[in-house]
């Protein structure tokens, strides 16, 4: 048997470079008693808490591979300077692109729990006022409600055709609204799980909503300039007015036409839990969609935005400046007529009606103007409700808050997060020859990190960079614009030493020549131009002694081709120089002659990278073909063609000292692959848009990776080995999860499909729940026959038998019985994946796990547990189970049980109600006492040293 190749694997390392990803939202979260001043930002995978007043970051949540697009932060509202609610302001729930929720500690900085039910990206995310339920919706146009406390899954709700774009729970009523990008806002009563009313009075995508006023007011928003205010009314309610109702048929939201007894029966219906009329339209001043809308906590304010830099802030009116208004307009009313009745008119004026219109109650306060398109905001009322503090993440990588003043709607710009990062896509990257420093250049700036504290040393302003690398001796860095210049930057200073105009079109590449005395630049005016290094002093200098020198570019030569040059790279050895083309070819040319050596063809499409091999041998090419070709450069031969990445090849280099190789796509993948045994040996995951650069560590030791998620990753290599074979398999299963998760939903039996059902989905985590269940009933049946069997041996023998030998499972678990192994392997199943684990679960084991049921109610273990997979089993299994005439008695027993039981748990639960609510008495009393006593012991204080001063007055005056 031949030698395995081992390799060794390359990890994931810090992400840097990013503030706020764009695709997902900002929240302000409530840290160290302050309420808006941090605020929760997605970054990648990761979730950062910002503080917005020093522009630092203060808690880094880290997640899985998913990024994140939806954050909720959980409601904090203070009563008698406490907090109320289940998660009061230190939960902190995220949406990912895979459809998982995880719900998030901002005290410890760990997932909590982790929600599995959609199956795309989600959308909407919302926690209710009280903070026990959270609900998410979702692309694949679901929306379900989550038990924040249970840590599980209430329902799922279907009814939607489109993507779900935002959710609100009502706060008076068990009512959730949701709209959608089907253009319907529907109404759902969650004590039945079912759709009373949908609103299509939109004629395009709802893309936000907001509701205010205690719930009697609705703002929808949708690809026009235009917000719509409906009204809403609930008959047990004082809350809103009831309008009259215009006759006639009404169409529904299926587009079917209703008759007129059939309508008054179907509004009587909706209006029997929430009845909803549109009272009017206001007007933004932006003429593209709305993108979000958002109101703070009071509801005393609603803030918007489009696809443009302003944000429009509007303040709802209370009851009495609404009755003010009126008041006035109606004095102006007979102001009016009594001048037309002294202008002669003798007849009798009749009095208008003042109407309340939406104008009225929603007033235009201030416009916020950003400095880039907004993506989201979150807004919040502090010091005493006299500011409006705003914050709004950006689409060019940038955190803004904005202070608006209640009384004079004056606007300020409190706080800027913009260092750490590029504010558009980075397309190139670089190590220095020591590896200690890395260069990163983007369309407007070039940065310099410190790579082991991912600190930012230097940023410099340049052009659209394409291209960089450093200078030998990295005091220096020379970066090639999409203008077709080289600029030279002096690290020391941050300052551009030089400019030079190099191509008349964008430069692609640039190449370090193996002497390190000079370079190479290949552009889009067909030419290849040769670079050196050169010391020149300075002509001002006015002593010698006192002259400096500077560096230089000087042109030496120049290569004229047919087509446009997209790579160049010298050979090691510096005996070749090969060119890449816009024909799809790539030619190799002699370095000292420039003559021609040989023509490398077969990719389909343009060549947009190459490197070649330490030992000149191997040249890999990457192309817009999405194909990576190894060829040989003693002849030209194309050794093997490999399909690389689902989309154009970016970047390709090889790793110093060996014939392995990265290659970066537009697929967001980086790959590694060994081109002796042309295989691929590791794929890295973790960007979440397309890979524009990489760049590998003169060690090999580190890689660094751009990408248009304007995030900055650095990957290490360990020292963990790389076994190809364990790489498959983990592919493979990665595979089989992905088809399981995509799987149909599961169909309860005796249940038809509506509108609600079951909020997880399968996984691979249920599957291996319920696997290690159908295991641990497995082995108590078999350890039950032996007792049974060792039962009926004492029986007959006369005499007590030694008992049987446990099984290795039991005896490692502590030698419980197998009951008791039982019931901790269903403990041990999470929360969230409970119900799905147990309806994976086969009917036969159902009686088992019944009868097993039965016994833990007896004893009192776990009781709120046994509970909920008891009520569930009996919901799906229904059938078989009433079917079944030897399962009676036991169902029967059990129902005797779990009724016993669930008294005494309520009793308790009551009886520690009271307890608390005594203690919380006492503590209050307590703290008065304190208070008074220390007030008393001050007081004290203070009349004791108001005498020493006076006897030291007196001293001093008798001194004098």
């Amino acid at each position: 048997m031949g030698l395995t190749k081992q390799y060794l694997r390359y990890a994931p390392g810090p992400v840097f470079g990013l503030v706020a990803s764009a695709r997902a939202n900002a929240a302000f979260v409530a840290l160290r008693g302050e309420r808006a001043r941090f605020a929760a930002v997605a970054t990648c995978e990761l979730v950062v808490v910002w503080d917005l007043r020093k522009g630092e970051k203060v808690l880094i949540i880290p997640g899985d591979k998913s990024e994140v697009t939806r954050l909720a932060a959980a409601p904090c509202r203070g009563r008698h300077g406490g907090e109320e609610g289940y998660a009061a302001g230190v939960e902190l729930a995220a949406g990912h692109v895979d459809g998982a929720v995880r719900l998030l500690s901002l005290i410890t900085g760990e997932k909590r729990v982790t929600f599995t039910g959609h199956r795309t990206a989600i959308t909407a995310l919302a926690y209710h006022p009280d903070g026990t339920r959270l609900v998410s919706g979702s692309q694949d146009t679901d929306v379900i409600v989550w038990d924040v406390v249970g840590e599980c899954g209430l329902y799922r709700l279907k009814g939607h055709k489109d993507a779900v774009t935002s959710a609100r729970f009502f706060s008076t009523k068990n009512v959730l609204l949701t709209g959608s990008k089907d253009s319907f806002v529907k109404f759902w009563d969650l004590d039945t799980q079912h759709c009373f009313k949908t609103l299509v009075g939109h004629r395009s995508e709802v893309w936000s909503l907001a509701t205010f006023g205690e719930d009697t007011r609705l703002v929808t928003g949708s690809a026009d300039s235009e917000l719509r205010v409906w009204e809403l009314s609930c008959p047990d309610s004082d809350a809103g007015v009831k309008r009259p109702r215009a006759a006639g048929p009404r169409l529904a939201a299926q587009g079917g036409e209703l008759s007129d007894d059939e309508n008054a029966e179907e509004e009587e219906e909706e209006e029997r839990i929430v009845a909803a009329h549109k009272l009017g339209s206001l007007l933004r001043e932006g003429r593209d969609r709305v993108v979000s809308m958002a109101t703070d906590p009071t509801g005393r304010f609603l803030v918007c935005h489009g696809l443009d830099q302003t944000l429009e802030v509007f303040r709802i009116q209370t009851e009495e400046e609404i009755k003010k208004v009126l008041d006035k307009r109606r004095k102006k009313q007979r102001k009016r007529a009594a001048r037309k009745a002294e202008a002669g008119n003798d007849m009798q004026q009749q009095e208008e009606v003042v109407e309340r219109t939406v104008q009225d109650e929603i007033v235009r306060v201030a416009n916020i103007r950003a400095s880039a398109k907004i993506r989201s905001v979150d807004v919040r009322v502090e010091s005493g409700g006299r500011e409006l503090r705003v914050v709004l993440v950006l689409a060019n990588n940038l955190l803004e808050t904005h202070a608006v003043v209640v009384a004079s709607a004056e606007t300020r710009r409190a706080g800027r997060v913009a260092t750490p990062g590029h504010r558009s896509d980075v397309r190139t990257v670089a190590f220095s020859s020591d590896n200690t420093a890395v260069l990163s250049a983007s369309a407007e700036s070039a940065k310099i990190w410190n790579r082991a504290s991912l600190q930012c040393v230097r940023s410099m302003d340049c052009q659209y960079a394409l291209s960089s690398l450093f200078v030998p001796g990295d005091r220096q860095v020379v970066l090639a614009s999409k203008t077709g210049k080289l600029q030279l930057f002096d690290l020391a200073s941050g300052t551009q030493m030089e400019c030079v105009d190099a191509h008349d079109g964008a430069v692609w590449s640039l190449c370090m020549a193996p002497d390190q005395r000079g370079f190479v630049s290949g552009g889009a005016d067909k030419l290849v131009k040769f670079w050196e290094f050169e010391l020149v002093k300075s002509a001002d200098a006015g002593q010698a002694s006192n002259s400096s020198s500077g560096l230089t570019l000087t042109l030496s030569r120049a290569l004229s081709l047919d087509e446009e040059v997209l790579c160049v790279r010298f050979t090691p050895d510096h005996r070749l120089l090969c060119v890449s083309l816009l024909d799809c070819t790539v030619k190799a040319f002699y370095t000292d002659s420039l003559k021609f050596f040989l023509n490398l063809f077969g990719h389909k499409l343009p060549v947009l990278c190459m490197d070649i091999s330490y030992d000149s041998r191997l040249i890999a090419t990457g192309s817009s073909d999405r194909n990576v070709k190894i060829w040989g450069l003693d002849f030209g031969d194309c050794h093997r063609s490999l399909f690389a990445h689902d989309d154009s090849v970016m970047c390709l280099q090889f790793v110093p000292k060996t014939h392995l190789f990265f290659t970066a796509g537009k697929d967001g993948k980086i790959k590694q692959w060994d081109a002796d045994k042309f295989e691929l040996v590791q794929t890295l995951e973790g960007h979440h848009g397309e890979v524009w650069s990489v760049a590998v560590s003169p060690s090999g030791d580190h890689i660094l990776s751009a990408a248009h998620d304007k995030s900055l990753r650095l990957w290490e290599r360990t020292r963990e080995p790389l076994v190809l074979e364990d790489e498959r398999e983990m592919e493979r299963e990665a595979e089989y999860e992905e088809s399981v998760a995509k799987g149909a939903e599961p169909i309860v039996p005796g249940e038809t499909e509506g509108e609600a059902g079951m909020a997880a989905r399968k996984t691979m985590e249920t599957v291996k729940a319920a696997e290690r269940i159908m295991e641990a009933l497995e082995l108590y049946r078999v350890e039950s026959q032996k007792l049974e069997e060792h039962k009926q041996a004492c029986k007959a023998a006369n005499k007590q038998l030694p008992p049987p030998v446990l099984d290795p499972v039991l005896v490692a678990s502590g030698s419980v019985t197998p009951e008791k192994y039982v019931l901790e392997v269903i403990k041990k199943v999470k929360s969230s994946e409970l119900e799905e684990a147990l309806l994976v679960l086969p009917f036969s084991y159902v009686p088992e796990l019944l009868a097993l049921f039965l016994l833990f109610l007896r004893q009192g273990r776990a009781v709120e547990l046994i509970c909920r997979a008891l009520f569930f089993l009996l919901r799906i299994h229904h059938g078989q189970i009433t079917s079944n005439g030897m399962l009676l008695e036991v169902i029967s027993e059990l129902r005797e049980s779990s009724l016993l039981r669930v008294r005494e748990m309520r009793d308790l639960v009551g009886f520690n109600m009271a307890a608390l609510q005594l203690l919380h008495r006492e503590i209050e009393a307590k703290q008065e006492v304190a208070l008074f006593v220390d007030a008393t012991q001050k007081m004290k204080d203070k009349k004791r040293k108001r005498k020493v001063r006076e006897k030291q007055r007196a001293v001093l005056a008798l001194a004098l």
